[in-house]
């Protein structure tokens, strides 16, 4: 999954979507999940690397992960990718 290369993220987890005007505010765990998403990460090495930097075990950061990255996508920060 990537990020619109238009989405406009701050150091303290203000985004703004310049496409439709939005502008959301995310948490210290959001901030690190979009910023490994903008380096080009995986979802499985992302889930590895919230395990270790948050403390959590698999299934909790699994669930934290699918969460996070489905709301990304309801509010269209997201590109699309090929099936």
């Amino acid at each position: 999954m990537n990020i619109r290369r238009n989405i406009a993220i701050s150091e303290n987890g203000f985004i703004f979507n310049p496409l439709t005007g939005d502008s959301f505010s995310v948490n210290e765990t959001g901030l690190f999940i979009l910023q490994k998403l903008k380096e080009g990460e995986t979802r499985e090495t992302i889930m590895s690397t919230l395990q270790e930097e948050f403390e959590l075990d698999a299934n909790s950061a699994e669930i934290d992960l699918n969460d996070f990255l489905s709301m990304l996508k309801s509010y269209q920060l997201t590109e699309y990718e090929d099936a």
